[in-house]
């Protein structure tokens, strides 16, 4: 067997790459219908594979996108999936190769970060990736369920005509542009993700749903789901998928639309923030169940300094000594604080590898907490604590997007 080639994919590949992706997961390769919609999906040039004798034997691609980061300032980020090697070629070696092609060439583009969506937890915090964010998922009897009558609400809300599904991509994309982006962790929606998300579906027959919030300044948020009838008698199950809005009173009227939905027994509630006041906002809380917590965004640093300096923090300072074996000339000590991040010959304070300085970069975990567990080093007493200050946030960090 020869030496295995890292190179990018050529466009005659992306097949290929597509249907080795899918085995790794355990699903058949795309049909001739399937594949139309796959191979638009593929921003060109961002494809990686191995090759052992001319064989596709692993592959990761990445789509061209941004994170909001704390102080809302928006830096650009590679959004990577379809990660995948062939079983034949596991523990050879293949996925760190790809992995440090692709994080060098997001080096090269000027990508503070990379995120990514693990099938795979264990996998990735070797490569410096972090979860930095977390999502719940609530389900509830919709029969028994209402909001309070002091919840706030006002607008309109609409269906969209799905009849013509080319006119739903431009409504909803336009709606996340312009007021979906207030949360830290939030980030670009490329092109090829609303045609996969909001176009396929319709056209493929699949039974998708979407209605939208208007409000003195016109469109504000909509609402994505759902439904599966239920047996005669029975009420329907409604899963909410996506939901975007201005402000919490937005979403508020929206919630009180979905649970006005009729003949429905169950609502699911996909991939919300932890902190959202979903069952404060319920007559009878005890209607609804958290039925998971589970990872959102995984983040990577991709140039520490930069992205440390892109970000606000809380007052105090601490002398941070990061390690990155993949890409080495972020190693080093970093002084991070209320007047900024810069590096620095001080003595370490805390030390982390990057996998954590990734996960606590948000502002979705905190120091202390990491150190009890053996994850931050703590050099200087009470310096795990000041981190506590320094790279807290207000709210929970939450992206809210699946690709």
């Amino acid at each position: 067997m020869g030496d295995i080639e890292i190179r990018r994919v050529p466009d005659a590949d992306l097949r290929a790459a597509a249907t080795l992706f899918r085995g790794a997961v355990h699903y058949a390769p795309p049909t001739e219908q399937e594949w139309e919609w796959v191979a638009d999906s593929y921003e060109p040039g961002r494809t990686w594979g191995a090759y052992a004798d001319g064989r596709l034997v692993g592959t990761t691609m990445a789509w061209s996108s941004d994170l909001v980061v704390p102080g809302g300032r928006v830096c650009p980020m590679a959004a990577v999936t379809r990660v995948g090697v062939s079983s034949d070629f596991r523990r050879r070696g293949v996925l760190r190769r790809l992995m440090t092609a692709q994080l060098r060439e997001c080096a090269e583009r000027g990508e503070l970060f990379a995120g990514l969506r693990a099938t795979e937890p264990g996998i990735y915090g070797r490569f410096g990736y972090g979860v930095a964010s977390r999502f719940v998922k609530y389900a509830f009897d919709a029969r028994q369920t209402s909001l309070r009558p002091e919840v706030p609400s006002g607008g309109e809300v609409r269906m969209l005509d799905i009849s013509v599904p080319e006119a739903v991509p431009a409504v909803v994309s336009a709606i996340y542009e312009r007021v979906g982006r207030g949360r830290v962790g939030t980030m670009a929606r490329p092109p090829q993700w609303w045609r996969l998300n909001y176009d396929r579906p319709f056209r493929a027959g699949e039974f998708l749903r979407v209605a939208v919030h208007r409000g003195p300044d016109g469109d504000d948020g909509f609402v994505a789901y759902r439904t599966t009838a239920g047996s005669p008698g029975e009420g329907a199950r409604v899963s909410v998928e996506d939901v975007v809005s201005a402000s919490q009173e937005v979403a508020n009227a929206l919630w009180r639309y979905v649970l006005g939905i009729d003949l429905v027994a169950e609502l699911v509630l996909w991939a919300r923030p932890v902190d959202e006041p979903v069952p404060a906002m319920l007559v009878d809380p005890r209607g609804i169940t958290a039925t998971e917590i589970r990872t959102d965004l995984w983040v990577r640093l991709v140039d520490v300094p930069a992205a440390l300096a892109a970000r606000t923090y809380g007052p105090g300072s601490v002398v941070v000594e990061v390690d990155d074996p993949v890409l080495p000339a972020n190693s080093g000590r970093y002084r991070v604080g209320a007047d900024g991040a810069v590096r620095t010959e001080e003595p370490a304070e805390i030390a982390v590898d990057l996998e954590v300085l990734s996960m606590l970069y948000l502002g979705g975990w905190r120091a202390g907490a990491l150190a009890g567990i053996g994850r931050v080093r703590e050099r200087v007493p009470g310096a795990a604590a000041r981190a506590d200050v320094v790279f807290g946030t207000a709210g929970e960090p939450w992206s809210g997007t699946f690709f």
